[in-house]
């Protein structure tokens, strides 16, 4: 590829044909054509999408796939509708643009993807603290009961006995047990503050 800073040769010169021609040419599939066409727009090309993009590397590597697309697409263009040139340079100045706005979009993906993964899910220290706060809550609730209640209500709510079990534990009748947890909760939701 020709460097940005070589002059590209002009139509103006005596026996160098109009660049617009040389693009009729190329749409027929004319390979010298495309040669000439290459050796005028390659330098211009090169200068713009690197003032678009900064990068020399990528720079080079978009300016090649315009030439490319410029090949492929040389059907499209129509003399009638402007020239050549500016047909060229359009489509170098959108591909740098979609180049930059891919690399932005894709910078942006990964820096969310990277405060996601440091992003705890919750609070952990708070959590904590909540969580002892409860218990703690729970606890002096749990005072407050008879000791028939607290009993019943540790062995069902703690110890995860079912209400024929506690009865058994505690040699007492099934609805005996039923009715000191029933109203050991409702105790306990009172204490708590809990609305139902």
């Amino acid at each position: 590829m020709r460097s940005p800073d070589t002059a590209p040769v002009t139509s103006d010169e005596p026996g160098v044909p109009d660049l617009d021609d040389l693009m009729v040419e190329v749409a027929r599939g004319d390979r010298d054509a495309f040669e000439k066409v290459y050796d005028r727009v390659s330098g211009p090309v090169l200068g713009l999408v690197r003032s678009v993009l900064r990068d020399p590397a990528q720079s080079e590597e978009v300016a090649q796939e315009v030439l490319i697309e410029v090949w492929r697409r040389a059907a499209r263009f129509r003399p009638d509708r402007g020239k050549a040139m500016t047909w060229v340079m359009t489509m170098a100045h959108r591909r740098a643009v979609d180049r930059v706005r891919s690399a932005n979009a894709a910078a942006e993906r990964e820096n969310k993807a990277a405060l996601l993964e440091h992003t705890p899910a919750y609070d952990e220290v708070t959590e904590q603290v909540e969580v002892r706060m409860e218990r703690q809550r729970v606890r002096r609730c749990l005072r407050t009961l008879t000791r028939l209640q607290r009993e019943a209500v540790t062995l069902a709510y703690y110890r995860g006995l079912t209400y024929r079990e506690v009865a058994q534990l505690l040699t007492l009748p099934l609805g005996t047990v039923k009715t000191r947890l029933r109203d050991g909760l409702i105790r306990l939701r009172d204490c708590l503050g809990v609305q139902v």
